[in-house]
């Protein structure tokens, strides 16, 4: 069965300033950040999975692109945070647990390799970087068994940083669909997840890649540190 993978891309990345939407902007070896992605994808999973790429602010620029991955139209991008992106996603979908990624994170592929095994058990989980702890990123904390228990930008004591790459298995998706679709408009999704553990005991694992890289590219420091590590 083919792997489904999401690319949340519908915002319209105002921190960096770019005139395309920020999952286009360009690496130092000429592709994409969107492009190494689905390099990434390809080398970890060959051809065993499909893409779906949440679209909005000028999505003709990635459609264009990517004519491979199915789309879908978040027409409130402007209004709208991830958590909205990533239901109408979830909605979208067949059968089966979802892998979704933030379109703005260049990481290494070794990350899907990681992470494989535990999308193969259809396990939940969130792939985080305990190496540093930075005001500005969701960061997290465990419960008494391992799992996530808190995962939002205000986490006190953060035990490291959520990447922006998760997977949602098969038996929990119903759950966080119904939880995104109770957050606000402005909340990310990290809110859904929150609300899934707290109400609907849905258990998501913490996949540490500290050894690895991978970068939310939000403000042009963050992409000169990607063009550094890749």
């Amino acid at each position: 069965m083919s792997k489904q993978v999401v690319i949340l891309a519908a915002g319209m990345g105002t921190r960096l300033a770019r005139p395309l939407p920020k999952p286009l902007t360009e690496l130092r070896d000429g592709r994409s950040i969107m492009k190494q992605q689905i390099d990434n994808l390809g080398l970890a999973f060959g051809e065993s999975y499909r893409v779906m790429i949440v679209v909005g602010f000028k999505l003709e620029a990635i459609i264009e692109r990517f004519p491979e991955a199915t789309f879908v139209y978040n027409e409130l991008y402007d209004q709208t945070n991830t958590s909205k992106s990533l239901l109408k996603a979830l909605r979208a979908s067949g059968d089966g647990g979802v892998l979704w990624l933030n379109g703005d994170v260049v990481f290494d592929p070794q990350v899907l390799v990681r992470v494989t095994p535990k999308m193969e058990a259809d396990q939940s989980f969130v792939v985080v970087n305990q190496s540093k702890v930075s005001d500005e990123e969701v960061k997290y904390t465990l419960d008494a068994h391992g799992y996530i228990n808190e995962l939002s930008k205000q986490v006190v004591g953060g035990l490291g940083e959520a990447v922006g790459i998760n997977y949602v298995a098969a038996q929990d998706k119903k759950a966080l669909i119904a939880r995104l679709q109770e957050v606000g408009d402005q909340d990310y999704f990290e809110r859904g997840i929150e609300l899934g553990i707290d109400n609907d005991g849905l258990k998501f694992e913490a996949v540490d890649i500290s050894d690895l890289y991978a970068v939310e590219v939000d403000f042009a420091e963050d992409l000169d540190r990607a063009n550094e590590l890749f």
